[in-house]
């Protein structure tokens, strides 16, 4: 049986917006009067891992009674312990400073960290951490609230020895996911939003597998994400931001798209998504994942649940140029 689990603490938060898609400009700061009792923390990342750096994401929000606000744009400051079983004194760890990381559609920088509607701007604060001891962690972010000075929010969560998912350093599965010419499937298994009888979006990012392009020896960023379904929401923004890098970096790699469901009524996964992102430590499977594959076939990074486009620009302007 497979789960879906929400991907960042502020999945409830996120499902009371309704757009998924949000204006370029800047937002207009929440109220001000928001107490240090109502705010919440809670770490986005799954499959956190002993080893080398890995993106760590992380998001805020408030509750006044009278809505929910996400805590967006600026730098936070982030303080890790090792808590183990809990039995000793927590054991200091690294220090990272975080970026905002907004959902693509949505605004991505501000003058200053504040709340901000789900439906204006939502995102993560994502800093790159090492861990170097498997099991009970707790991370520490220092949060400017408006109004009312410095706060700090204090989060648990696990480190394995391994990951349980793919990962850097993993050579790519050759999976044979299904694209536009697959035929004797539902539209909806091929993407989600191809629901009665609409066509499939994206069809740049469906007419490829992952295995063929694995033969092609071109570098791939290929996303798990089910935009329809997605518990927080975030799926359809960041499928559409893979997209728009597919349109301006078409000769760099090649882009896919793999759907999560393939009956999401029945609970039916794809297999080409349950190769992938099924399941973490705790069997749940989780999305959206996106995978940056090299040419020789392995895995080079990955990002979840957010990516920033710009940061993935970057790498893809470094990759030298193929024929589509």
């Amino acid at each position: 049986m497979l789960f879906r689990r929400s991907l960042v603490a502020l999945t409830g938060v996120a499902l009371l917006a309704s757009a998924c898609t949000g204006s370029d400009e800047p937002p207009t700061p929440a109220s001000t009067g928001t107490s240090a009792s109502s705010l919440s923390m809670e770490v986005a990342s799954s499959d956190l891992a002993v080893g080398a750096p890995q993106h760590f994401e992380l998001g805020i929000f408030s509750s006044d009674g009278k809505g929910v606000k996400l805590l967006s744009f600026g730098r936070l400051s982030f303080a890790f312990s090792f808590l183990g079983d809990g039995s000793g004194a927590p054991q200091p760890g690294p220090q990272a400073t975080a970026t905002y990381v907004g959902a693509f559609g949505t605004p991505q920088s501000g003058p200053a960290p504040a709340f901000t509607d789900p439906n204006e701007a939502r995102g993560v604060y994502q800093a790159d951490v090492q861990f170097d001891q498997a099991g009970t962690w707790q991370v520490d972010a220092r949060v400017e609230v408006p109004g009312e000075g410095t706060q700090t929010l204090s989060a648990a969560f696990v480190v394995s020895e391994t990951h349980s998912l793919p990962a850097p350093g993993d050579r790519a599965q050759r999976t044979e996911n299904l694209t536009i010419d697959s035929k004797g499937v539902p539209r909806a298994a091929i993407d989600s939003r191809a629901l009665d009888g609409a066509p499939v979006p994206d069809p740049d990012l469906h007419r490829t597998t992952i295995a063929d392009a694995l033969s092609q020896h071109r570098p791939i960023l290929v996303i798990f994400a089910t935009p329809t379904f997605c518990v927080s929401i975030m799926c359809g923004p960041e499928t559409d931001g893979l997209e728009e890098l597919a349109k301006r970096y078409p000769d760099r790699a090649v882009f896919i798209h793999v759907e999560i469901w393939r009956n999401y009524q029945k609970s039916v996964v794809n297999k080409a998504a349950a190769d992938w992102v099924c399941c973490n430590a705790a069997g749940d499977l989780t999305e959206p994942w996106l995978f940056l594959i090299g040419p020789d076939g392995v895995i080079k990074d990955r990002w979840g649940p957010l990516f920033d486009p710009d940061v993935i620009a970057k790498e893809l302007a470094q990759l030298p140029r193929t024929k589509p």
